[in-house]
């Protein structure tokens, strides 16, 4: 797999949520996804991004546009410095929340995408990188 391109973006504030949708938007198109596919990968960005934020205190995104002949993709990684997620197959489930939500989010993030992996551990942090190719 061949990296093309990479941008790190601050995951500290509201509005760099909306930075790195929109980044990761602009990076999408450039790759030549459909509208559909932008959708997917943005929203799961979106996401995550709001997760990195909330639970995670604040982290780093990076959208790495790699080349996997004859595919092309964006890789997103979040990273963050937090307290981690204790039961990582829990926090996958639909319907599991520890924010009020809809429990939604990691599981939705995962099937808008063609890869997903997560790393995390209790006062580790949390990474996620997923993937979507063209």
């Amino acid at each position: 797999m061949a990296v093309v391109k990479t941008e790190e973006l601050p995951i500290q504030t509201p509005s760099d949520i909306v930075i790195a949708r929109q980044a990761v938007r602009a990076a999408a198109t450039g790759l030549g996804f459909s509208l559909v596919d932008q959708t997917k990968i943005v929203t799961a960005a979106s996401e995550l991004a709001r997760n990195t934020l909330d639970y995670g205190g604040g982290g780093v995104v990076r959208l790495i546009q790699i080349e996997e002949n004859p595919r092309r993709g964006l890789r997103l990684v979040f990273e963050d410095h937090g307290p981690g997620i204790p039961d990582v197959q829990l926090a996958l489930k639909d319907g599991y929340t520890t924010g009020g939500g809809l429990g939604l989010g990691l599981g939705g993030a995962r099937r808008l995408v063609n890869d997903f992996e997560i790393e995390s551990a209790p006062g580790q942090g949390t990474r996620i990188a997923i993937t979507r190719w063209k």
